[in-house]
């Protein structure tokens, strides 16, 4: 057997062995958790999977570890997302229509993952110190800036930027509970309103660029 054979299959030997195993099943009960609108502590997702408290922790030492996880997993094709297109407009318009239907069907674990981040910043504002790292969010913003790529050519990169900053407003759970919760709008309406929003800020960029 050569090194490179032999390195593969150590490779899909701990993919599939009993540390890849263990960890899967803390994601998927964790994420039946959250789909149910929990936001679960490291200790609550290892009691309803059946796993030790000292095994849990060596996987996700803390919740936010657990939910930035379970975040990515919810993201799933999103996070991959690429264009070969070159019009911003279409590539805009190409992430919002691969992220809004995963979004929506991952709602509930997304609403979850948002109430963390309020809890802790509602700790923040009452000074209270916290006690294990902060839940990361950030993924849109990387996203963003990618499909707005060709724009960076052609417009000020403090133009560019602030699109993306204004994209970031309406993609994401947060325009879902805006529209669903306040405008009791359903899914394809809600996905209606945010494709239409973010066609008009990337044409109000381009056309006061």
């Amino acid at each position: 057997m050569n090194v490179s054979r032999q390195s593969t299959e150590l490779v899909e030997e701990a993919e599939r062995g009993p540390r890849a195993r263990t960890r899967r099943l803390m994601l998927e009960t964790a994420t039946r958790l959250m789909q149910a609108g929990v936001t679960p502590s490291v200790s609550e997702v290892a009691e309803a999977a059946e796993v030790s408290r000292a095994t849990a922790y060596r996987y996700f030492p803390s919740q936010a570890a657990l939910v930035e996880a379970v975040v990515d997993e919810a993201l799933g094709p999103i996070l991959a997302w690429q264009s070969a297109s070159t019009d911003p407009q279409a590539r805009v318009a190409d992430l919002f229509g691969t992220s809004l239907p995963r979004i929506d069907g991952f709602e509930a674990t997304f609403r979850a993952a948002l109430k963390l981040a309020l809890d802790e910043w509602a700790q923040r504002k009452a000074g209270a110190a916290p006690s294990e790292p902060p839940f990361r969010r950030g993924h849109r913003v990387d996203l963003l800036r990618e499909a707005l790529v060709p724009l960076r050519g052609s417009l000020p990169a403090a133009k560019v930027e602030r699109l993306a900053q204004a994209l970031s407003l309406i993609f994401g759970v947060e325009a879902l509970v805006v529209l669903k919760d306040m405008w009791g709008l359903d899914a394809g309406s809600t996905e209606d309103v945010v494709r239409w929003a973010a066609t008009a800020l990337v044409r109000a960029a381009i056309e006061e660029g």
